[in-house]
């Protein structure tokens, strides 16, 4: 599902328009890009966490030079679903 076809899905099932459904789902998610770059976690309950996690130092080789790098430690964004949302999987 595309994020288009997410605003029109909201659409028919509110009533509201599309651009000031489309209004709030961006900002929805620049304000969860915003948290996670600050640190905090984002939890919505019954769909999940948008967590920040922290990827240990490691070796790392570059296959085209031959040698061996560094890869230092960094964080990345990772979402973990809630148990009700898996057990509609």
């Amino acid at each position: 599902m595309t994020k288009a076809e997410l605003v029109n899905a909201i659409a028919i099932q509110t009533g509201y328009d599309k651009t000031s459904i489309l209004n709030v789902v961006e900002s929805a998610m620049e304000n969860v890009k915003k948290t996670i770059a600050e640190g905090e976690n984002v939890y919505l309950r019954g769909f999940g966490s948008f967590i920040v996690k922290t990827r240990a130092k490691k070796l790392a080789r570059n296959i085209s030079k031959n040698e061996t790098i560094v890869v230092p430690e960094h964080k990345i964004p990772a979402f973990k679903a809630s148990n009700e949302f898996k057990k509609m999987l």
